[in-house]
């Protein structure tokens, strides 16, 4: 078999519908992987990020050294529980609240950790029983979490292969692989309860070695190739990293889940492998992290404006997290509700308050979503409230009544 050597750089992406990537928000950040006998001190790497456009960073565990140096930095922090912490994790809630205050609470919020991946790949396995212990092991974390006062600003999520799928040819028709199904669908319905995103792994790659033909080595290191139309929906993909998140969503949205967003926790391409093999080189590496990134800037978004891939100062803006256009009085009670149960300060919109007037549900509602939007991290995740929010780049601000907003 063979050993292949992936570079380090990843992108992470958050998806917000089907089939529109063009309109999607994204974030460049890196995988902080530390099997290497030659890695610099923590604290010089995160020098370098900050001279760079990332934004987020993924730790596979959880070292402190590394989280304490990513302190107020501003930098989102994905920690790791490793598949070998499920069993204890999902059996004892002491496990899980212990794991907390060793690794989340001695930093936070000094560090930004965002969000906490347990387990890798572990319904791509073949251990039903640890399959069946992720979730009781996500729920305990979550609720350890909570007791910490943490549970509305730290997410919980796990990470999954594309092997979860059992058909993603054509993306339109992709649909989970029916023996985790069960298994699948309760954890999906942790991810739409706690708002925390399904974490895929995508690696074009491994679909070029199951055709290695030149046009499929072009389509999937987005280079210049025919295209290739899906049957169904009659999108024209020129990539297959696109292909492959939309196959997910079709995945997501078949079995109900149209509202959980998805996360890209990991990609790349292999720059060393078996001599006989095709495929895995420095050069497809470099063409293939260098053309993605190109690809998500290139989108026409407000979080990646269209810029060269050189690593470039990380560019800062403000915003606010609003309702949408179309979004109901019955939704935007639901909304309101649910921010002020989340312990934010609501007083600003009690009666005698600065923000009290004018006494409608949608202006009440927008303080409060964009209020807990900001508490919350700041994440595109976190102005979600069941896709009846978005951001905007104009201060709702109005009178004496002042919104809070940041930069991200």
């Amino acid at each position: 078999m063979a050993v292949l050597l992936y570079s380090s750089w990843f992108l992470s992406l958050l998806l917000f519908s089907f089939a529109s990537l063009a309109r999607s928000q994204s974030f460049i950040g890196v995988n902080y992987g530390q099997v290497a006998d030659n890695l610099p001190p923590p604290e010089e790497t995160v020098k370098l990020l900050q001279s760079t456009a990332v934004e987020k960073v993924r730790l596979y565990g959880s070292d402190p050294g590394i989280i304490k140096a990513f302190a107020n930095t501003g930098i989102g922090i994905m920690i790791g529980a490793s598949n070998g912490d499920i069993p204890g994790m999902a059996s004892d809630p002491n496990f899980a609240k212990n794991w907390i205050n060793a690794n989340v609470v001695p930093f936070y919020p000094a560090s930004k950790i965002i969000l906490i991946n347990v387990g890798n790949e572990v319904m791509s396995y073949n251990d039903r029983d640890l399959m069946t212990q992720l979730l009781p092991a996500m729920q305990n974390l979550q609720n350890a979490l909570n007791s910490a006062d943490l549970g509305g600003k730290i997410k919980v999520s796990t990470v999954h292969s594309m092997a979860v799928l059992r058909q993603s040819d054509p993306p339109s028709s992709g649909s989970f692989d029916p023996s985790i199904g069960d298994l699948l669908k309760g954890l999906l319905e942790f991810n739409k309860a706690t708002g925390s995103p399904f974490a895929i792994n995508p690696y074009p790659y491994f679909a070029y070695r199951s055709d290695p033909r030149p046009e499929t080595l072009a389509f999937c290191l987005f280079q210049p190739n025919s295209g290739r139309v899906d049957s169904g929906s009659k999108i024209k993909y020129t990539n297959m990293f696109d292909a492959q998140v939309d196959a997910i969503r079709s995945a997501l949205d078949a079995m109900g889940f149209k509202d959980v967003e998805i996360v890209v926790a990991e990609t790349g391409w292999p720059y060393k492998g078996d001599n006989d093999e095709v495929g895995p080189s420095v050069e497809n590496a470099k063409a293939y992290n260098g053309n993605l990134i190109a690809h998500l800037r290139s989108m026409n978004t407000s979080s990646t404006p269209k810029a060269s891939v050189t690593p470039t100062p990380k560019p800062k803006k403000d915003a606010w997290c609003v309702p949408k256009a179309d979004v109901s009085d019955a939704q935007l009670q639901e909304n309101l509700d649910y921010a002020c149960g989340q312990g934010i300060n609501c007083s600003p919109i009690q009666p005698g308050g600065a923000c009290f007037e004018p006494m409608t549900i949608a202006s009440h509602a927008t303080y409060a979503m964009n209020l807990l939007y900001q508490k919350s991290g700041k994440n595109p995740w976190d102005c979600d409230f069941s896709q009846t929010a978005t951001l905007t780049s104009t201060n709702p601000s109005y009178d004496k009544c002042s919104y809070p907003g940041g930069s991200i």
